[in-house]
């Protein structure tokens, strides 16, 4: 284990460091995610195997049949899973596909709100929550030249 100095009466650099708040964040960001594309695919799996779980909604601009809804459901919820999984493990990769997923997310859920208007409000904080914690963490990197 190596440890880094810095040269005398200079400090490390604040630029880009992470608060308590961002980085514990980023660790539930990740928690999140996991458990909001299993629940997600469970959402998916139960528009597809019954049209009787949700309400039909009569006449709505961006109507999909329920089952289309499931596919969609089912489709983010494995990518959501996979990319909090990532998150998890500390891959950066998964932090900017994060983002995009919870975004994407964020629109399907806003679309789906009159079939499930509670739950897609809750999802929707959910993803704010994901994007903002995402987004605001930045890795400290330790390559120094000197």
């Amino acid at each position: 284990m190596t440890q880094q100095t810095h040269p005398a009466g200079a400090r490390p650099s604040t630029t880009g460091t992470n608060s308590g708040w961002v980085a514990g964040g980023v660790a539930f960001a990740g928690v999140l995610m996991v458990c909001n594309g299993v629940l997600a695919i469970l959402q998916g799996i139960a528009a597809i195997a019954t049209d009787e779980v949700y309400d039909n909604v009569g006449s709505y601009v961006y109507r999909i049949n329920l089952t289309g809804w499931g596919w969609i459901h089912l489709i983010i919820g494995v990518a959501v899973l996979l990319a909090g999984a990532g998150v998890l493990r500390g891959a950066s990769w998964a932090r900017y596909v994060g983002i995009l997923l919870a975004a994407v997310s964020l629109v399907f859920q806003f679309l789906f709100l009159p079939y499930s208007p509670v739950w897609s409000v809750i999802v929707i904080a959910i993803d704010l929550f994901v994007i903002w914690a995402l987004a605001s963490y930045h890795p400290q990197h330790h390559s120094h030249t000197t």
